[in-house]
């Protein structure tokens, strides 16, 4: 079957305004999936700004952003001074680990925030705790749902 580079191109962008909905940037929601569909596996920061009809400033920051998310890699050009990015093995798994250390801080926020209201009938005190509660389930269960997709990724 032929590639269908259109539909390509708008799930592409759909998938972007639906990360974007979910919080990340727009500009690196954009880049992550031009680079995701990419067939050659990458694309140069010149042919991302072709591809997405964005500038040279606007790719630099959105490469950088996920470059510091680990979804992203540099990768030098033997022979040539552009580098070209690309969403390597595992992406997607390293990127929500990344994220692990994120949980157990605001898990620690949210009882240090209880613990300066003091009254555990207060709203706000119900609130944190839940919300402590929340991110050490998240944080405790992240080895096992890793696990869990390492063994269901290496079956296909």
């Amino acid at each position: 079957m032929a590639r269908d580079e259109r539909t390509i191109r708008e799930a592409a962008e759909q998938s972007a305004a639906i990360l974007t909905a979910a919080g990340m940037p727009k500009m690196p929601a954009r880049v992550l999936m031009a680079l995701t569909v990419a067939e050659d596996g990458g694309l140069t920061a010149l042919e991302l700004g072709e591809v997405l009809g964005v500038s040279a400033a606007a790719i630099s920051g959105a490469v950088r952003y996920l470059q510091s998310i680990a979804i992203v890699r540099r990768v030098a050009q033997p022979g040539s001074r552009r580098d070209r990015y690309e969403v390597p093995p595992n992406a997607w798994e390293a990127a929500f680990a990344h994220e692990r250390p994120i949980y157990r801080a605001l898990a620690d926020l949210a009882d240090t925030a209880t613990a300066a209201i003091g009254n555990q009938d207060s709203t706000a005190f119900g609130r944190l705790d839940e919300m402590a509660a929340f991110y050490r389930f998240l944080d405790a269960r992240m080895p096992e749902i890793m696990k869990e997709w390492e063994q269901q990724r290496n079956r296909k």
